[in-house]
């Protein structure tokens, strides 16, 4: 199975996991799916008065660099973690 089929999985078993991730978790996933599916960050840091986009900005921010493939395999990993 290819990466890209692999990511594509990750994403559809990320909307069944068994229990909801914390937070923290929750940004990471996002920052690697983000990143695995768009590369490096891109416009504004969102206002402090948006809490939720900053930090949803800001964990993606820090991927910065990281190449596609690399983050859709952290992604999948870490899918396949959270899975159990």
């Amino acid at each position: 199975m290819s990466l890209q089929a692999q990511f594509d999985q990750a994403m559809a078993d990320s909307k069944n996991l068994p229990e909801r991730p914390d937070n923290m978790t929750l940004l990471k996933i996002y920052a690697l799916f983000k990143q695995g599916s768009t590369g490096d960050v891109e416009g504004s840091r969102p206002g402090f008065t948006d809490m939720v986009g900053r930090a949803k900005y800001d964990a993606w921010a820090n991927l910065k660099g990281t190449s596609k493939e690399d983050a859709q395999q952290q992604y999948i990993d870490l899918i396949e973690e959270l899975k159990g």
